[in-house]
């Protein structure tokens, strides 16, 4: 099962890059770089579904049972009641975000070199959905160090 993580990190970290492409993209968007933004928010709507869905089986499956008990009887108990938490519903909101970005790229699609309030729109939803993709990974490692915590403590 950890390559299900690996897979859920990953996927979680391209997709938040090409979210971040998007956003320079529309810095200054003419055909050829909304060309771009468009392709780059299609691939990572793809691969933030791919690291729901990941992250999702792992968390069904083998989480609940498996590691949140062990997280929760060591020593950084908060692991899970805080950092957990939070991302479990942050989790659900990623793909919701990155599709609404590429709906506004599609929707939008020739209006972005005089519609300043659709371009702001795509970098403010792209910002959001690299931020928070990130956010995601730096919980997952403090997610992670709460395991590994608690399983050096039941060694000693």
């Amino acid at each position: 099962m950890h390559a299900l993580i690996g897979l859920h990190a990953v996927l979680g970290e391209l997709g938040a890059l090409l979210f971040l492409w998007v956003l320079i993209e529309m810095l200054n968007p003419d055909e050829s770089r909304l060309r771009r933004a468009r392709l780059a928010a299609l691939l990572g709507v793809l691969f933030l579904l791919g690291a729901w869905v990941a992250g999702g089986f792992y968390y069904v499956t083998e989480y609940g049972a498996a590691v949140k008990p062990i997280i929760k009887a060591g020593p950084l108990p908060w692991a899970h009641s805080v950092i957990t938490e939070t991302k479990e519903h942050i989790f659900l909101f990623i793909p919701f975000l990155a599709i609404l970005a590429l709906g506004l790229l599609k929707r939008y699609k020739n209006e972005f070199a005089y519609n300043r309030g659709a371009r702001v729109s795509v970098m403010l939803v792209s910002g959001l959905v690299t931020l928070m993709a990130f956010a995601m990974a730096g919980m997952g490692f403090i997610i992670s160090s709460g395991f590994r915590a608690a399983l050096e403590a039941v060694a000693l």
